[in-house]
C-alpha cells in the first residue's frame, strides 16, 4: 500500500497531542523522525544539550511505536546523511508519500530549509499549527500592529485577559496585575537555607545508551555528561512539574533573582527542557501553579511571578522571534565587535562569578535566568561582545536552547541588540549588582567597589565604559538619567583611566579568545 501521509516530527517537538498526528491513519500513514548530526554542529552544541535530544527522541519514538504506528527513524549512528532535510529528501525517495505533514517548525531555518524541500521535490506540505504554545502566531501579529516598543507588561496583562489565569471576575487575582516588587530578595550571609533536594532522574538504559554515544562521538564539544539526570519521557517531565509544585514553588518568588555558588538550582522550576522539547504543555504548567496558590499551598506572589514567565514572557519572546527573523539574527543596535572571551567555553578565569555560573553550565548544562541576564550576558554586554556569538554560545551549552526562545532572550534583552524593541533600556550594572544578589563577590580577588587598579572589578570597569562609550545615546533616557549623572561627576582624568583600563581589559580578553577555545570552535 502506498503511503499517504509522512508525519515529520522535528526533535523539539515531542508533543503526543501535536496537531501533526490529527487524522492519522497508521494503515496508510507513518511517522519521520532523525537525528542530523548536523544539527549537533551548526553550533557547538554541549554535550548534555545533544543527549538530552536524542535521548528524548528515542523515548519518544518507542512511544509511538508502543501504540502500534510506523515510525521510520533515522539514528545518529546509522545513517550518515549531514543535514537534516538530506535525510528527509532521501528517505521521500524510498518511501514515495504523497505528502508531508507537520507542525510549523519552532526554528526559521529549519522552517525554510522544510518548505523549500517540498517545494523542490513537488509534494505537498500539510503545515499544522502548533497547539503546544498559547497564542497562535497569527493572534501575535494582530496584537503587535500599531505597536513600535511592544512591551512585555502589555502582553502579559492581555493574555491574563484572554486566557482567565490568575483572574477574578474580570481583575487580577490579588488586586494587582505583577508581585515583581515581592520578588527581588537576595540571601543574607548564611546562605539559602531549607533547600528541597533537585528531582532527579537516573538514565534508564536508552538514556545510557545515548550517553555513551554522545561521549564517543562528540569528544570536541563542551560540557560534561557526568551529572546527566534530566527528564526524558512525558511520564518523567510530569514527575518534576509535582516536584516543583509541591516543593520549590513557594520558594521560587522571593528569591528567584538571587544567586548563591555552588548552589546551581536553588528553587527554580528546572522545567524549560521539559517545556521545550513539548514534553510539558505550558497550559497545564500554569493550571498547576494556580491550583497550588487556589488551595492555600504557595504565596500568590510566587505563582504570579512564575506565570509570567510561562504564560507572558515564553509566549512574548516567541511572538518577537517571527515577528523579527531572519533580521534579528544580525541585530547590533551598539555596534559590537569584540570577540567572546575564551573563558566562555572553558569557566577557567579568576572573575569569581562568571567561574561559578560557567562552570555549573558546563558541568549540567544548565543556568538559571539570573545568572544569565545578570552574570554572563551582562559581562558580555558591557564588554561589547558581537552579539550574534553571544547568541550562539547561549544556543550551544543550555540544554533547553532552542532558537525561538533563546535568540530574543538574547539579542534583544540580554545583549540590547534590537535597539530597543523589547527591552526599554540596556540591563546594566556594576559588580556593584552581584554582591548584592550573591556570596561571589567575597571569594573573588576582584573588588566590585573598584575601577581602576589591580583589584578593579572588570564589572565595575567595563560599566563606567559602556556608559562613557554609549553616553549620547543613553543619556537623555528617563531610566539611565541618573546614571550618567553620577558618570558626570567623575573628573576627567578618572574618566580618562577608566578608558585606559577597559581598552586594556579588551586588548587581554581579544588576544586570549584568538588563541583559546572560541578560536578552535568547528
Amino acid at each position: 500500500m502506498s503511503l499517504r501521509r509522512l508525519v515529520v516530527v522535528l526533535g523539539d517537538q515531542l508533543d503526543a497531542a501535536s496537531a501533526a498526528f490529527d487524522g492519522f491513519d497508521p494503515t496508510q500513514d507513518a511517522v519521520w523522525m532523525c537525528e542530523a548530526r548536523a544539527e549537533a554542529e551548526y553550533v557547538w552544541s554541549h554535550k548534555a544539550r545533544i543527549a538530552l535530544f536524542l535521548a528524548a527522541m528515542r523515548h519518544f519514538r518507542d512511544s509511538l511505536r508502543a501504540r502500534g504506528w510506523t515510525v521510520h527513524y533515522r539514528q545518529n549512528r546509522l545513517h550518515a546523511a549531514t543535514s537534516l532535510g538530506e535525510a528527509l529528501k532521501a528517505d521521500i525517495g524510498r518511501l514515495r508519500p504523497r505528502a508531508l505533514c507537520m507542525v510549523e517548525a519552532g526554528e526559521w531555518r529549519l522552517a525554510q530549509a522544510l518548505t523549500q524541500l517540498a517545494e523542490r521535490l513537488g509534494l505537498p506540505l500539510q503545515l499544522r499549527e502548533d497547539r503546544h504554545f498559547l497564542l497562535p502566531r497569527a493572534e501575535f501579529e494582530t496584537w503587535m500592529q500599531g505597536r513600535r516598543q511592544p512591551r512585555l507588561e502589555h502582553f502579559y496583562r492581555w493574555m491574563r485577559q484572554r486566557s482567565g489565569v490568575l483572574m477574578e471576575d474580570g481583575e487580577p487575582a490579588g488586586g494587582q496585575w505583577n508581585y515583581d516588587h515581592d520578588n527581588r530578595e537576595s540571601f543574607g550571609a548564611e546562605g539559602p537555607k531549607g533547600l528541597p533536594a533537585a528531582p532527579r532522574f537516573p538514565p534508564d538504559a536508552l538514556t545510557r545508551e545515548v550517553l555513551d554515544e554522545v561521549a564517543q562521538d562528540y569528544t570536541a564539544h563542551p560540557g560534561s555528561l557526568a551529572a546527566f539526570d534530566w527528564p526524558v519521557t512525558r511520564e518523567e517531565a510530569l514527575e518534576a512539574l509535582d516536584h516543583f509544585i509541591d516543593k520549590r514553588l513557594s520558594g521560587f518568588g522571593p528569591w528567584q533573582d538571587a544567586i548563591w555558588v555552588g548552589e546551581p538550582r536553588l528553587w527554580h522550576s528546572l522545567l524549560a527542557p521539559a517545556l521545550n522539547l513539548k514534553l510539558l504543555n505550558p497550559a497545564e504548567v500554569c493550571a498547576a501553579a494556580e491550583a497550588a496558590w487556589r488551595r492555600g499551598e504557595a504565596p500568590l506572589a510566587s505563582v504570579e511571578g512564575f506565570i509570567r514567565q510561562i504564560l507572558g514572557w515564553r509566549e512574548y519572546v516567541r511572538g518577537l522571534y517571527w515577528h523579527r527573523m531572519p533580521a534579528y539574527l544580525d541585530d547590533n543596535a551598539l555596534a559590537a565587535d569584540q570577540p567572546l572571551p575564551a573563558f566562555y567555553w572553558t569557566g577557567v578565569t579568576d572573575y569569581a562569578c562568571l567561574a561559578d555560573a560557567i562552570g555549573q553550565t558546563l558541568q549540567l548544562g544548565y543556568a538559571h535566568h539570573i545568572q544569565r541576564l545578570m552574570v554572563t550576558g551582562l559581562f558580555a554586554l558591557l564588554l561589547g561582545v558581537r552579539p550574534r556569538a553571544v547568541h550562539e554560545w547561549y544556543l550551544a551549552v543550555y540544554v533547553d536552547a532552542v532558537e525561538w526562545v533563546e535568540l530574543p532572550n538574547v539579542i534583544g534583552m540580554s545583549q540590547y541588540a534590537d535597539g530597543g524593541l523589547m527591552a526599554s533600556k540596556p540591563y546594566i550594572a556594576s559588580g556593584k549588582y552581584i554582591q548584592r544578589m550573591s556570596n561571589a563577590c567575597a571569594s573573588c580577588r576582584y573588588d566590585p567597589a573598584l575601577a581602576t587598579g589591580p583589584r578593579a572589578c572588570p564589572f565595575t570597569t567595563l560599566y563606567w565604559d559602556f556608559l562613557d562609550r554609549h553616553q549620547e545615546r543613553f543619556q537623555s533616557h528617563p531610566r539611565l538619567r541618573p546614571q550618567f549623572l553620577n558618570l558626570q561627576r567623575k573628573a576627567p582624568g578618572e574618566r580618562e583611566a577608566l578608558r585606559r583600563e577597559a581598552v586594556l581589559l579588551r586588548g587581554r580578553l581579544a588576544a586570549a579568545a584568538a588563541t583559546g577555545p572560541a578560536a578552535t570552535e568547528p
